[in-house]
């Protein structure tokens, strides 16, 4: 029986969502949280692998049982073992089929910059001193809709098959002394939110035009757009999948 697990969890303490040697990731502490539950190893699939760094308000993973379970009180279980820096927020079956990353049909992340020095959101927002042009900012984003190549903003050494993502919304707003990026896409490159943020960035700084974006895409070449921007500030906030899933 497959189950989804939905999680959020501060990305500070961890190297990335994947299992990797010699670092500790998320997945890693939730397997051996499950292993404690189970006394038995229980292996999970997730959505996505966020970076080191980066924060999540909600990461879907799959895990499959021999027999049904009380969701709840696995739950109950699971955010005793685990650490306080990540949070099961629920569990509920789904179909055999249903892929933690491969039936997700859209992922959202959001991005955060203080324009003032805050102590209390140092650790989830990136400060920039100088004054962002906000109105450029979200010129530039609308950009992003009319391609479907990324390149110019994925990490160089990466194994992914295709640079294509389908970018359904990127929008700025300011919420108080936050400027707040929303980006949604069928699916995202390694680094790439981070690299689109440090390019709008430069825009709202006059340090590139608005209609320089145009050739940053074209041109494929990760060297020619913004660097990437502080992995603190970026939270994945939502994975959807289509409801035919459910149980």
């Amino acid at each position: 029986m497959r189950y989804f697990l939905d999680l959020a969890y501060d990305g500070s303490a961890f190297h990335g969502w994947q299992i990797q040697p010699n670092a500790i990731s998320v997945q890693e502490t939730l397997e051996k949280a499950l292993a404690v539950a189970f006394q038995k190893k229980i292996g999970v699939v997730g959505a996505g692998r966020t970076d080191t760094g980066v924060h999540a308000k909600q990461l879907i993973a799959h895990l499959d049982l021999e027999k049904q379970i009380d969701e709840r009180q696995l739950q109950f279980k699971l955010n005793t073992l685990l650490p306080d820096e990540v949070g099961v927020n629920s569990i509920y079956r789904v179909k055999e089929d249903a892929h933690a990353r491969f039936t997700a049909i859209a992922r959202e992340y959001k991005y955060y910059i203080s324009t003032t020095k805050d102590p209390f959101s140092n650790s989830y927002s990136y400060y920039i001193k100088k004054e962002l042009d906000l109105q450029r900012m979200n010129e530039a984003a609308k950009i992003l809709l009319n391609y479907k190549d990324f390149k110019c903003f994925s990490k160089s050494k990466t194994d992914v098959f295709t640079y294509n993502c389908a970018i359904s919304f990127a929008n700025w707003e300011q919420k108080d002394n936050l400027l707040v990026f929303t980006i949604k896409a069928d699916r995202f490159l390694r680094n790439m939110v981070r690299a689109i943020v440090g390019t709008l960035v430069e825009i709202g700084l006059h340090k590139l035009k608005v209609e320089d974006l145009y050739t940053i895409i074209e041109s494929r070449n990760r060297s020619k757009a913004g660097k990437s921007v502080d992995a603190k500030g970026l939270f994945l906030t939502k994975v959807e999948y289509p409801n035919s899933i459910l149980i």
